[in-house]
């Protein structure tokens, strides 16, 4: 996934604001989920959601107005509840940002479900 980076995304110091980069780590892991077929609202609608249990995030350099990064996606583990998703967040193929999030798959009552086979490997491929 592409992100440009406008003015509003930095700090008084000229650079993105360290907490946006969670924002656009958010809107990877959503672009991934499509590109298998798991629009997020749909999966609500029949009581599936997704929340965030964990994000370890390493900022290794800035990013500045006007750049353009490159975010990838990709699984590290999957299992019946949860999904560790590995991201990069780079500029001209330097590694900016890296972060492991965990999901934990949820019911409509803020209780862990278990995701089915086919989610499961879909999300994988």
């Amino acid at each position: 996934m592409l992100k440009r980076i406008y003015y509003h995304d930095t700090d008084c110091g000229g650079v993105v604001y360290y907490a946006n980069y969670l924002k656009y780590l958010e809107e990877a892991r959503t672009e991934y989920m499509e590109s298998r077929g798991y629009n997020l609202s749909d999966l609500a609608e029949k009581g599936i959601l997704f929340v965030v249990r964990r994000v370890d995030i390493e900022y290794k350099a800035p990013a500045h107005y006007a750049d353009t990064l490159e975010i990838s996606t990709s699984i590290d583990k999957i299992r019946n509840v949860s999904v560790n998703f590995l991201q990069e967040i780079k500029r001209e193929g330097k590694i900016l940002v890296s972060a492991v999030t965990t999901l934990v798959c949820i019911d409509k009552n803020f209780k862990p479900c278990a995701m089915c086979e086919e989610m499961i490997n879909g999300l994988s491929k």
